[in-house]
């Protein structure tokens, strides 16, 4: 369950008791087709005979195609120009091979045009994750997919015979919920996702921000704690190896092999590899107070994360997205708390917190979105310097 809140408008009164969301995801489009998970056939078999990618005359089609591309799920959507969704296909990555999965992806494309009786598109957008160059398209690190510097967009652009333009995956979440959701009509807009790990998107001004090197938004690595333990970049204290999903259950499994944590225990079936940030959830709900000691301390980390961010960035609007922010309103609580210390008061006076409103479409949505920028001939993030 999301909790939303209003940060003060001036000053630094208490905050108002978070009250809660309920309903499901609340679209402006009318969704067509239907998630699926099923075995597609190569885009060249609904299309054409020679295997070379959609037809010449699908081409100039006002449709274009947006995936969302994670290390175990591939996310597909069509869409017209309005944003509209018109067909969406989700099917598993299959396995870490880039040329694999380029080739899955084109699969992809061609059902959901097959779902929606098209025959082309204009252009594709794709999020993907870990470091990339939003200039070239290639990807220059996804562990999750083990990927090292593969050109995403040339491999696709092949099979496909379309412009691809290829972003970071949070990064385009952030643009989803910019173009259709929580964040329209706002131009100073962080976005944040907290689920396995934690990650973020910056609209500055209006617009998607990339930094020098495309590297912007890497929220999840901000140091809140120096000694703090490990992250998987390297790092220590970062933000993702204190306040993600796998962090909570990371701390959970730690106090299990202490002797303790039998509510979250009995909460994971009693075996602790199956502890999960829900697991922790779970317990904390039923008044477990170990539990709720872990969902406090990740919800300090978060909200001291979010202060700087705050503090440096001054946005109008954070939207919190992932499925670690259901954890409950004791995490809130923290996050919150903390936010309130650490936060100036300036700042934090002119920001609103609200949960992402697409839910998990915010990807695959900034993706129809960079693709409709795509057929439109805007360029990708300016060339670095000395490029």
């Amino acid at each position: 369950m999301f909790w939303r809140t209003a940060l003060p408008r001036a000053g630094r009164p208490a905050l108002k008791e978070p009250r809660r969301i309920s309903g499901g995801v609340r679209l402006q489009t009318v969704v067509a087709g239907r998630i699926a998970t099923a075995r597609v056939r190569p885009a060249w078999e609904n299309f054409s005979a020679g295997g070379n990618g959609l037809p010449e005359h699908g081409r100039e089609k006002d449709l274009v195609a947006g995936v969302d591309l994670g290390g175990t799920k591939i996310y597909t959507a069509l869409a017209d120009r309005r944003g509209k969704l018109l067909a969406e296909l989700k099917v598993p990555t299959g396995g870490p091979d880039p040329e694999r999965v380029a080739a899955r992806i084109a699969e992809t494309v061609g059902e959901v045009l097959r779902r929606a009786g098209a025959d082309g598109i204009s252009a594709l957008g794709i999020g993907a994750p870990g470091p990339l160059d939003a200039v070239t398209g290639v990807v220059q690190q996804a562990p999750n997919l083990g990927w090292r510097d593969v050109p995403l967009r040339e491999k696709l652009e092949r099979l496909l015979r379309v412009p691809v333009a290829v972003d970071n995956d949070a990064s385009l979440a952030a643009l989803g919920e910019h173009c259709y959701g929580a964040g329209r009509g706002v131009r100073h807009m962080v976005y944040v996702t907290v689920s396995t790990g934690v990650g973020g998107g910056l609209i500055l001004d209006g617009k998607l921000y990339h930094g020098a090197g495309c590297a912007a938004g890497e929220i999840g690595h901000i140091t809140v704690a120096p000694d703090g333990p490990p992250c998987g970049c390297g790092n220590r204290g970062c933000l993702e190896a204190l306040a993600s999903g796998t962090a909570m259950a990371r701390a959970a499994r730690e106090l299990v092999a202490a002797g303790g944590g039998r509510a979250i225990l009995a909460a994971a079936g009693g075996r602790a590899e199956a502890i999960t940030a829900r697991a922790v959830a779970e317990a904390a709900a039923a008044g477990d107070a170990e539990a709720a000691r872990i969902l406090t301390a990740a919800g300090r980390a978060l909200g001291t994360g979010l202060a700087a961010v705050i503090n440096l960035l001054n946005p109008e609007l954070l939207v919190l997205g992932g499925g670690a922010m259901r954890v409950g309103p004791v995490f809130w609580r923290a996050m919150e708390e903390e936010l309130r210390r650490r936060a100036l008061a300036h700042p934090l006076g002119q920001v609103r917190l609200v949960p992402a409103a697409l839910g998990e479409r915010s990807g695959v949505l900034g993706a129809v979105a960079l693709a409709l920028r795509r057929a439109d001939g805007e360029a990708a993030p300016p060339a670095k310097s000395g490029s």
